[in-house]
């Protein structure tokens, strides 16, 4: 009797944990997916990148638990090689990341599951139910983007803010790059913004955090934003991915800044307005810079 009690009760934290990593991943997926994804203009590659990057994660464990419904230790093997396999594809051992596949395929294993059609039926719903429940704000969000298509140069004149953004190209481009190389590509910038120059030119920088902040748009208009006592970002309304400032079909999500926090570290801005701490040798494709000149009367 106590066996088959310590049986039911790892049974139901295998399950409970197991359920509660895929709900885990049904959120991150689909809140990533709108935040980082959803840039191409092909609704077909928005789908695929969706299912095949930001919800693979969920499908996986949601797999693996109903499996391990079905047949305790079927599940617990294909945890355990799952485990291993991502070790192989990471090229390292991470405890962490490996640690949750050899718990449920040892709690599997031992444990004993009851009420399983019950659990079939929590196991899809559950996860579909926060599908739902978190996107419904960033579908209309993404969906009601504006984008005017003009990816030239940008005036912004407002919010205490008189600045010219560089056109699409060398200073505005679309992938990645570390703060350095943001920082060299705008001092040879050319006054068109259309090329690099063979020596420095000196007419393009990085914009600082505060101007950034006060350039902010959504749907057209200003979002009034500014940096309070503390030095944390304040709007009236929220930014996003969109013109003038934002192209909403690349990958680039955060901005370099010129602000620099020590000799290694400077500052970024994300497309809703935050700003953040990164290394100055970090430089992911999300990570771009968006050159600008102070507006002046005559100014091209």
């Amino acid at each position: 009797m106590e066996k088959i009690r310590k049986q039911n009760v790892m049974g139901w934290i295998s399950y409970s944990f197991s359920l509660f990593l895929t709900c885990v991943w049904a959120f991150w997926g689909i809140i990533e997916n709108f935040h980082e994804g959803w840039y191409h203009e092909s609704f077909i590659q928005n789908i695929g990148l969706l299912f095949l990057q930001y919800l693979s994660p969920m499908f996986l464990f949601l797999f693996l638990t109903l499996i391990s419904v079905w047949k305790q230790r079927v599940g617990a093997l294909l945890f355990l090689l799952v485990g291993i396999g991502l070790s192989f594809w990471f090229n390292k051992f991470n405890f962490f990341v490996l640690l949750p596949f050899f718990l449920l395929a040892s709690l599997f294993w031992f444990g004993q599951i009851s009420n399983k059609k019950q659990k079939y039926k929590v196991t899809v719903i559950l996860p579909l139910f926060i599908l739902i429940i978190f996107s419904v704000e960033p579908v209309y969000r993404v969906s009601t983007r504006y984008n005017d298509g003009n990816f030239g140069m940008r005036v912004i004149k407002s919010n205490g803010v008189s600045l010219i953004w560089a056109p699409e190209g060398p200073g505005w481009p679309d992938d990645g790059v570390n703060w350095y190389e943001a920082d060299s590509l705008c001092k040879y910038l050319t006054e068109d913004g259309l090329s690099i120059a063979t020596t420095q030119q000196n007419i393009w920088r990085l914009p600082t955090v505060e101007e950034a902040v006060r350039s902010m748009h959504r749907h057209g208009i200003n979002c009034m934003g500014r940096l309070n006592a503390s030095g944390t970002p304040e709007y009236e309304n929220e930014p996003d991915k969109e013109t003038p400032l934002w192209n909403p079909h690349t990958m680039v999500i955060y901005w370099w800044t010129g602000t620099e926090i020590d000799s290694t570290h400077a500052s970024i801005i994300t497309y809703n307005g935050k700003i953040r701490k990164r290394e100055k040798k970090y430089g992911p494709g999300s990570l771009g810079f968006r050159a600008v000149k102070k507006f002046q009367k005559g100014n091209k």
